[in-house]
């Protein structure tokens, strides 16, 4: 959907948010979230977080009256692809504990065995990667340790990348680990966004209309990232023409 603009909003100032207390992230999302609809009225809201989206979902839907899109770990595919029957988790520590990943886990993956491991220091390598910086590769190794370990005789064949950020770093992730396939919500969440945009007329507002070139708006909420270094990771995520700002959604 190259078509339409993206307000895209990074909170780097509560970074990494998976280590955050789930009162004070509930109610950071709910300040955030207010003042960016505020201000640009979207037709609909991504929450590109697995740790945002299994907490507070429910509560934006409820108080906000726009689509909100959640990215949740895609255990159900895994599940489905999966040969050994053990497949691991790779998200952030609140993920792979909270209770909605328990229940995915339960409906979509109850015959297999399921290897959870919660980094907050793979989110920080991939911010780092993409601001241009070189991966910690002893750290990745000794991160993805557990996933090489047996399991009743099998191994760990498939692994959720239930962060948004572990895409960033799916090629070094695969040079580790080059036996196992890696999944995540990326492919979903963009079918979703695209069905529920077009509706029932078929057609995406906009699709038809001269937005090819369309400037996306970038925030953060603390610091802008060196823009040289910056904007070649957005070349390549295919965000030719942005703007970057600096926003604040304070909290009392």
């Amino acid at each position: 959907m190259p078509e339409l603009q993206i307000i895209y909003f990074a909170d780097d100032a509560y970074f990494p948010y998976g280590l955050l207390p789930e009162q004070v992230l509930r109610q950071r999302l709910r300040e955030v979230v207010s003042a960016m609809l505020l201000q640009h009225k979207p037709e609909l809201v991504v929450l590109a977080c697995n740790t945002v989206s299994t907490l507070v979902l429910p509560d934006l839907r409820a108080e906000f009256d726009v689509p909100f899109v959640g990215v949740v770990p895609a255990i159900k595919p895994a599940a489905q692809m999966t040969q050994s029957a053990v497949i691991g988790l790779l998200a952030t520590p609140a993920t792979v504990k909270r209770q909605y990943t328990d229940q995915l886990i339960k409906d979509y993956a109850s015959h297999c065995c399921v290897v959870r491991i919660g980094s907050s220091e793979l989110v920080e390598q991939a911010e780092m990667h993409l601001s241009g910086y070189p991966v910690d590769q002893a750290l990745l190794a000794r991160v993805l340790a557990p996933f090489k370990q047996e399991v009743d005789g099998s191994r760990v064949d498939v692994v959720v990348l239930g962060c948004t950020h572990f895409p960033l770093l799916k090629d070094q992730l695969s040079a580790l680990l080059p036996q196992v396939s890696w999944v995540d919500s990326g492919e979903a969440i963009a079918k979703r966004v695209q069905h529920l945009l077009a509706g029932e007329q078929g057609v995406i507002p906009g699709q038809d209309l001269s937005t090819k070139n369309a400037i996306h708006q970038i925030y953060f909420s603390e610091m802008t990232p060196n823009e040289e270094v910056f904007s070649e990771s957005l070349q390549a995520l295919g965000l030719a023409q942005y703007q970057l700002h600096c926003f604040s959604a304070s909290m009392d």
